[in-house]
């Protein structure tokens, strides 16, 4: 395979900054990426500007041709078609690839999927795995199929979830475990030394697109529960809550379960420095919250400017 990477020409397909890391891994073993297909460039922010995606840029700086279908039409699969692949490696893409593409190149597409699969299929495995409080993910790699994520698996690695681990770091985790084993099946895969083996879909399950009002807490689920949810959607969307009619976003927080409370759900309180929300099991401690319209500030320098915080209630 060291001799005919460079004649093996590869399409990479994928939009955020975990696909990014990939490519380049991908780029930088040595590989022939011919093209590169990711989402459209999108408008950000108040001011509207326009956003290209991690991958685009990346594809860019080393002039690999770049294209962004909003779908993947007849046109579409044309100049796919003739960037003539011989494999298409898909990462957090965000389309699902119609039979008429999955059958161009001749090695077929492979996916790479932050999950065990057939556990979460779909767009959030990450997150998923944070919510549920799971203790081991990992990453599969599949040949596609024209459904999500329902294709024969080539390869299945695991990795351990800390007590504590955010998103960012299971998705640096995850990555790092899906670029060893991309690097370590491709050889094989195109060699015709890999079998690949049907999902039991029965053991299916799924997930979701992530929304921005998934953030908000209900502080009748436990603290655990609450932390979970913290540590799904450190990067977007954050969590929050409602305090004083106004948007409160904890964007640093912990629990505790030996907190012994007769307060009631919601219920802001102090024990000797620690600011203290009662759940439906343990409490929240807030580190750091930004009201709306305000900056983000530790709970401490919250207080000075509303000391009245302390008994308040939190919706």
């Amino acid at each position: 395979m060291s001799d005919n990477k460079k004649d093996l020409r590869v399409v990479f397909m994928g939009t955020p900054d975990l696909s990014a890391k990939i490519f380049r891994a991908l780029h930088e073993a040595g590989y022939n990426i011919v093209g590169v297909f990711t989402q459209p460039d999108k408008k950000v922010g108040r001011k509207q500007l326009i956003e290209k995606s991690p991958v685009r840029i990346l594809a860019e700086e080393n002039n690999i041709p770049v294209f962004t279908p909003a779908r993947l039409d007849e046109f579409a699969t044309n100049e796919l078609s003739a960037l003539q692949p011989d494999l298409i490696v898909l990462i957090a893409y965000g389309k699902i690839l119609p039979q008429t593409i999955l059958d161009l190149p001749k090695y077929g597409a492979i996916n790479i999927h932050p999950s065990i699969l057939p556990k979460y299929r779909g767009p959030s495995p990450i997150q998923n795995a944070l919510l549920n409080g799971d203790e081991i993910t990992g990453t599969t790699i599949m040949k596609m199929d024209a459904s999500m994520d329902t294709g024969d698996i080539l390869a299945q690695e695991t990795i351990t979830i800390e007590n504590q681990e955010t998103y960012s770091e299971l998705e640096n985790k995850s990555s790092d475990l899906s670029i060893k084993t991309l690097l370590k099946i491709l050889p094989r895969w195109v060699a015709g030394e890999i079998t690949p083996q049907k999902q039991d879909s029965s053991a299916a399950t799924y997930c979701k697109m992530i929304q921005k009002n998934d953030g908000q807490i209900d502080w009748q689920d436990s603290a655990q529960n609450i932390y979970n949810k913290y540590r799904a959607f450190q990067n977007w969307p954050g969590i929050f809550t409602t305090w004083n009619g106004k948007r409160l976003k904890l964007n640093k927080i912990n629990f505790t379960a030996d907190i012994s409370s007769t307060h009631s759900n919601g219920e802001i309180f102090q024990i000797d420095d620690r600011i203290c929300v009662q759940a439906a099991d343990g409490a929240i401690e807030l580190h750091e919250v930004q009201l709306e319209g305000k900056p983000s500030m530790q709970t401490s320098n919250f207080l000075n400017g509303y000391p009245k915080f302390i008994g308040g209630k939190l919706n």
